[in-house]
């Protein structure tokens, strides 16, 4: 089936067709940077960072901006609480994103744009509006005037009515930016100084943006007039969202997005996560608890991310023990491939730094005579992979239904139980059920599903376990034990077999030799 996503404007599932023929453009809207980032960011990074590496897997040339919005209140008054400036908050919280993203696998946007290095773009579409009428100028302040954009409410469902009783019930009529605006839904574009704030000059006074109109001169100017994919949480659709429609589309008279997307939000025991109630978890805090970093971005795909999730201790144990079960698959090869003749191919995939899956751009896929699916990838993969057509082709079927990744997921399971099944019969019988070719099949195509969901298997380089004995060690009271033997010492045999025993290493003497593994 061809690629259908669930379109938050049209509120349907729609099929996937873009603006320019094999291209995307897509914007998500980034965070705030005035703390960490918690669980509700780390679902929306992922999330958006798999639909692009999918949406490269299916061959499209995917341009992905996101955006740091470093001007906000919260970061004044953080700086103000340090003693601090806007820009050394904004900095240094940046610098924290970067940190959190890389131990989730987290692929670099294309660009990153930051409200302050767009004050240009952001002025002229203010000035735009202004000229067109939809906006007014009141005391240094400029406001949207919503009821001169008849489609408003399009994309969240609500009418100005509701609006206007809402907001009637929640001002105090002495505000004195209440009594500036025209209507009480009015929105600010543009700000006047207060005493202390950073500014900018414009032509309606020192001052600094609204937030929503931020979003709206990024997109045009580094992705242009109209995008295929907006994507954000679902606390974004009103009034964020809602009001870029609204600045946008008056400007241009051209649809800002065609497709809006958006992810579900993250509870924590069933409850909404925030400061207030104790339960506000950020990315590191969690990472530290020691959390594998694989096992949070699975539990993350586990979920349709349009649903909600619920973030508890079984639920990340769920994630935990099937992140072990994946990571033995995509190690299979790793540990194995000697022993079925597939030293050379491993060895590649090791030198060309593969753990779980490579790059997911720039792959060039073609049916081979044998009906399997030959690839040629990128630098970060093996330069010619061999996979199962049928695997391949269900994992697209899932995932092609509105980025159905729990879908795809199963098809990795299954591949990753079948391989851990098949290297216990290696470890205790010596062989296999599959001929090595067809392992080797089933092997790089989970590396290349996990690639294109993120996840990563690392290769450790050799260190002392739990029970204090590297590989190396083992290795070498085995020989002991085998020159023991050879002398008919079986006494010292004996007993370094039950001291690797001792430490979890159990021991299996084969015809041609021993093998070994942890427990």
């Amino acid at each position: 089936m061809t690629l259908t996503v669930y379109n938050t404007l049209t509120r349907r599932q729609e099929p996937f067709e873009t603006v320019e023929p094999g291209k995307v453009k897509m914007y998500y809207c980034g965070v705030t940077v005035y703390d960490y980032c918690h669980l509700g960011h780390a679902r929306a990074c992922i999330v958006w960072d798999v639909v692009r590496r999918y949406l490269q897997f299916i061959g499209y040339d995917v341009r992905f901006v996101q955006n740091f919005t470093d001007i906000d209140d919260k970061i004044l008054n953080r700086a103000r609480q340090e003693g601090s400036s806007m820009e050394a908050v904004a900095d240094r919280f940046i610098k924290a994103y970067f940190e959190d993203m890389r131990q989730l696998k987290i692929k670099d946007a294309d660009e990153y744009p930051r409200a302050t290095h767009t004050m240009n773009g952001i002025q002229r579409l203010i000035y735009d509006l202004e000229n067109r009428g939809y906006a007014y100028p009141a005391d240094g302040d400029v406001y949207y005037a919503v009821r001169q954009f008849p489609e408003y409410g399009k994309l969240s469902g609500r009418k100005l009515e509701d609006l206007q009783v809402g907001a009637s019930e929640r001002v105090n009529v002495d505000d004195p930016d209440y009594q500036k605006k025209r209507e009480p839904f009015d929105f600010a574009l543009w700000k006047a100084a207060k005493l202390g704030e950073p500014y900018w000059e414009s032509p309606w006074g020192k001052g600094r943006p609204g937030w929503h109109i931020e979003c709206s001169a990024m997109v045009r100017d580094r992705l242009g007039e109209t995008i295929d994919i907006h994507a954000g949480g679902a606390d974004l659709i009103f009034p964020h969202h809602e009001n870029e429609i609204a600045q946008s589309e008056a400007v241009t008279g051209k649809p800002l997005a065609h497709y809006w997307l958006h992810n579900g939000m993250v509870k924590v025991d069933g409850e909404k996560m925030s400061k207030s109630l104790g339960n506000f978890i950020t990315i590191r805090e969690l990472l530290e608890r020691g959390v594998d970093p694989m096992a949070l971005r699975l539990f993350v795909l586990m979920a349709h991310y349009r649903k909600p999730i619920d973030f508890t201790d079984e639920a990340i144990a769920a994630a935990t023990n099937g992140w072990q079960t994946l990571k033995e698959g995509l190690l299979f090869g790793y540990k194995h491939g000697k022993e079925l003749g597939w030293e050379e191919d491993t060895e590649n995939e090791k030198d060309a730094g593969t753990r779980g899956g490579g790059d997911t751009e720039n792959v060039n896929k073609s049916f081979s005579a044998s009906g399997a699916l030959r690839v040629t990838a990128s630098s970060e993969t093996s330069p010619h992979l061999m996979l199962s057509t049928s695997h391949i082709e269900r994992f697209q079927d899932a995932v092609n239904d509105d980025f159905n990744f729990p879908g795809g997921l199963a098809v990795l399971f299954e591949l990753a139980k079948e391989l851990r099944r098949e290297g216990n019969l290696l470890v205790h019988e010596g062989k296999t059920e599959t001929p090595p070719e067809e392992l080797f099949k089933q092997w790089q195509t989970l590396l290349t599903l996990a690639g294109v969901l993120g996840l990563e298997a690392q290769i450790e380089e050799e260190k002392p376990n739990t029970d204090g004995l590297t590989d190396t060690e083992i290795e070498a009271l085995i020989q002991k034990r085998q020159e023991a033997r050879k002398a008919k010492n079986f006494a010292e045999g004996d007993r370094i077999r039950n001291e690797l025993q001792a430490k979890g290493i159990t021991l299996i003497d084969k015809p041609q030799g021993t093998e070994w593994h942890r427990n």
